[in-house]
């Protein structure tokens, strides 16, 4: 087996187990009633996430999408993420409710609980409309409307929401859940 196979194939077996995660914590049998996580725009997020376990995936292996469910205002849209470290980290943090706000009339911003990993991050790309990223010196996630800045090591596209840009431009909460 080759090292890119590999890589490849450790990347997929953590991609699922990620997935199974979630969908065992939404089917948790006990009797209490279990609700999505909510944050607002203006919570803060002190923590940081832990370091991933699994082998460093290349370049090539974070362009393996992983789907999600997202919902803007109550209108259910396509959406995909990327499968880099940062990405997987905010897939374990679903089902996600945020509360959204403008920023500089490029983009929607909140804060997720807690800092995404951004260990092992792929190359910088600058953001184009649609794309999801998240900005690690602030902490929060970003929903582009626009086209955004040039690339910076700062900001990691998690991947990207196929909905209208006046949807996104006016978007006020956003629900991110695993794809069943």
């Amino acid at each position: 087996m080759t090292t890119s196979t590999l890589r490849r194939a450790l990347t997929t077996t953590a991609t699922v187990g990620v997935l199974l995660l979630a969908a065992t914590a939404c089917s948790d049998d006990s009797s209490a009633e279990q609700t999505p996580t909510t944050a607002s725009a203006s919570s803060s997020a002190p923590a940081s996430a832990p370091a991933s376990a699994s082998a460093s995936p290349t370049g090539s292996d974070r362009s393996t999408p992983m789907d999600i469910r997202v919902t803007i205002d109550g209108q259910e849209v396509e959406a995909t993420l990327n499968d880099s470290p940062a990405a997987r980290d905010l897939a374990s943090l679903l089902p996600l409710t945020l509360d959204l706000k403008d920023f500089h009339g490029t983009e929607r911003i909140a804060d997720p609980p807690r800092k995404l990993t951004t260990e092992n991050a792929p190359e910088p790309l600058a953001p184009k409309a649609g794309d999801l990223a998240y900005f690690a010196p602030w902490g929060n996630l970003a929903i582009f409307h626009k086209d955004g800045p040039s690339a910076s090591e700062d900001l990691l596209v998690l991947g990207h929401i196929d909905a209208d840009a006046d949807v996104l431009s006016g978007a006020d909460r956003i629900t991110i859940e695993a794809a069943s």
